[in-house]
């Protein structure tokens, strides 16, 4: 909004999640000591230097185009998938023209709302994805099901948090899943449509790169545990931590995903009038016949965010600015700590199923090496309670991967809450490679 050289940058952050808090924190940390926003924001972006929070929420466009125009804002973060999905940042720029907006208009994140499409694009730019049927009806999808092999993959085409995706080791297991979708319509108009998926085996990869629509560039890539158990026991979650960087993804394999599918789908959908400016998340599987994309997302990932974040050392609100403007080509190269990151989330009890809330959270003052990002937490009297199923990241930087392995560790073991649950073996698999 055309603010001088020497004029503090005014900031606003999208999101409620350990993912914004993550954001906000890397953004604090500018040596451009900006003025944040957080929009609803949490407890933990809350005592973030230089920041107010504001209640409104995430889809709440016309909400946030006038905390734009009233606090004057130079530059917005969109977090979650699904304000951009509905439009958030058309509705800001039509709101503000010229605003900078972190985050791709909603032809962009068409992407991730529908993996029909993606697929649609990823065929157009010749990316390696695994093949699908896509189907409409029960009956359709019932002949497709009685002739796949199997292993097969049942997923929604639409937007589902992370409860769209449903791997099927019998038949009964896939016609009964998409019966849930077609007839039983238990995740709505985003099971409307479904995709019968062949099952990709391998070790899964979060390849993120920055991209204002012509220029991409990588960021570190990640891992992350979806099973809410050790050993990747128990049901799907939206993730029980990550780490940073897997060994197996070498510096050839980060160049391989940026020429053979980041830049081909950035091209693709330029061809179709749609400049990406954003995040674009390819999530990779590494199979015996190569890597292939799994998904796409059109933002950062929870919760890997919480453990690249912490590895940059790139000042955080210059790159966010410079996707947002298209002048990525302009950017020094990013720079990154050495060593490694780990995150450990701690959850309700009873999670991803029913889960109480409202129980108090001890030990978030005796954190002194490592972070703490907030997720689900509110603020109650004097104390900051539970108030999700997942509810906080807990990260730790290390020389290695062992050493970040333990400073994550340590960091929740310093936190407590009555029914509190966490996997115990994240980023265990890296240690056990370097030592084997």
């Amino acid at each position: 909004m055309g603010r001088g050289a020497d004029e503090t940058m005014r900031i606003l952050v999208v999101g409620s999640g350990a993912r914004e808090h993550a954001l906000a924190w890397a953004l604090a940390q500018s040596p451009q000591r900006p003025e944040l926003w957080a929009a609803p924001g949490n407890p933990g972006i809350a005592t973030l230097p230089r920041t107010t929070l504001l209640p409104i929420g995430v889809n709440d466009a016309e909400g946030l185009c006038g905390a734009v125009v009233e606090q004057q804002i130079d530059l917005v973060v969109v977090g979650p998938e699904d304000p951009l999905a509905r439009g958030l940042t058309d509705a800001l720029q039509a709101c503000v023209p010229g605003l900078p907006v972190f985050g791709p208009e909603a032809a962009a994140a068409h992407l991730e709302a529908s993996k029909a499409w993606a697929k649609e694009i990823m065929a157009a730019a010749s990316v390696p994805t695994g093949m699908a049927t896509q189907v409409t009806t029960l009956d359709a999808a019932l002949d497709v099901v009685a002739d796949a092999p199997l292993p097969m993959v049942v997923k929604a085409d639409g937007l589902a948090a992370g409860k769209g995706v449903i791997i099927c080791h019998a038949r009964s297991e896939a016609e009964a899943a998409v019966r849930e979708l077609l007839e039983d319509r238990s995740l709505g108009e985003a099971g409307a449509t479904v995709l019968i998926e062949e099952f990709l085996d391998g070790m899964e990869v979060s390849f993120l790169a920055l991209t204002d629509g012509v220029t991409s560039i990588p960021l570190v890539p990640a891992c992350d545990y979806k099973r809410v158990g050790d050993a990747d026991a128990g049901p799907n979650t939206g993730g029980m931590g990550a780490y940073t960087p897997p060994a197996v993804f070498t510096t050839e394999l980060q160049a391989w995903a940026m020429r053979a599918v980041i830049e081909p789908v950035v091209a693709e959908l330029a061809r179709r009038g749609i400049t990406y400016r954003g995040v674009l998340y390819a999530g990779l599987i590494l199979t015996a016949d190569g890597p292939k994309v799994l998904e796409f997302n059109c933002r950062f990932g929870d919760p890997e965010t919480q453990v690249i974040l912490p590895m940059l050392t790139s000042d955080l609100v210059a790159v966010c600015d410079a996707v947002a403007r298209g002048t990525l080509a302009e950017l020094p190269p990013l720079t990154w700590h050495d060593g490694a990151c780990v995150g450990v989330v701690l959850a309700s009890g009873g999670y991803p199923g029913a889960y109480t809330t409202g129980e108090v959270i001890s030990g978030l003052d005796q954190v002194r090496d490592g972070v703490v990002f907030h997720a689900g937490t509110a603020a109650r009297d004097d104390a900051v309670v539970t108030a999700g199923g997942r509810v906080l990241t807990c990260v730790g930087r290390g020389a290695d991967m062992a050493a970040a392995r333990t400073a994550a560790y340590a960091v929740a073991d310093a936190i407590s809450f009555p029914g509190a649950i966490r996997r115990s073996d994240i980023a265990v698999r890296e240690v056990l490679a370097v030592e084997a």
